[in-house]
């Protein structure tokens, strides 16, 4: 049976002085994003990206009287999606603050989600939540910034009801020997002069990128990943690579209590 970590403060902060360096570098290098984070996201992606989260939204399968956690919420696109396609409700977490801000500035533009969203800041690794307190989960580009992924997914199950459903986005590298070549190329001289035409940030994210995408292919490879799913605890794992794999959908349903560490 897997244990709570020690009690976090239901709505409280945290403590970002115990940040690791992993995710101070992730503070520091998306704190100048927000503002054109999802056009930028778009444009940089060819249009994928959108793509890959109305597919990460189509496998959750939400229903009107459900609950869901979306963790790495980022500036929210997510959790409209969510809202907007089933009438759910969503917590949106994430351990930036100016992501969030940016989440709830847009939220708040569109009348029609109105009480549905509840933006909070949270480690994905230290929830405030209790055992089994929501529907689905679901995270986006998550993995690559904590240090322990198979942890961090045992404690997105603990927050899971049974037969709910995790349901995540990541980047990955595409496995044709011509299409990794175009990936590569993009990622590592493409990427970074577009961010460069966007502001510093983006070019610092651009040279970033590529780099952090291919480390974590490397050692968490989709197999490797489903192997951590099912160890947390989820079956019927199901892994759909798109754009020629540059984009990772994967899900999986909580099918009784996690394995235990």
């Amino acid at each position: 049976m897997l244990r709570r970590p020690d009690p976090v403060r239901r709505g409280s902060q945290p403590d970002l002085g115990l940040a690791s360096p992993r995710k101070q570098h992730a503070l520091e290098l998306f704190a100048g994003l927000p503002r054109h984070y999802d056009a930028a996201g778009a444009v940089l992606s060819f249009g994928q990206d959108p793509r890959w989260r109305r597919a990460l939204v189509g496998v959750v399968g939400a229903d009107p009287d459900h609950r869901v956690l979306d963790v790495a919420t980022g500036t929210g696109m997510v959790a409209r999606a969510l809202v907007r396609a089933s009438g759910c409700r969503v917590v949106g977490v994430d351990q930036s603050r100016q992501m969030l801000a940016r989440a709830r500035e847009v939220t708040a533009g569109d009348p029609s989600l109105a009480g549905r969203i509840e933006f909070m800041e949270a480690y994905a690794e230290r929830l405030p939540f209790n055992d089994g307190e929501f529907d689905h989960v679901t995270f986006t580009y998550l993995l690559r910034y904590v240090d322990d992924p198979g942890a961090t997914l045992r404690e997105l199950v603990r927050v899971l009801k049974p037969r709910g459903r995790l349901a995540s986005l990541e980047f990955g590298v595409p496995t044709r020997t011509l299409a990794r070549g175009l990936w590569r190329g993009y990622t590592r001289v493409g990427l970074p002069a577009l961010g460069r035409l966007v502001s510093r940030d983006w070019y610092g994210v651009g040279r970033f990128l590529g780099p952090s995408i291919e480390v974590f292919d490397t050692d968490y490879p989709p197999v490797r990943q489903r192997q951590l799913w099912q160890r947390a605890g989820l079956g019927s794992v199901k892994v759909r690579r798109m754009s020629f794999g540059a984009g990772v959908v994967m899900s999986g349903t909580r099918d009784g209590d996690p394995a235990s560490p």
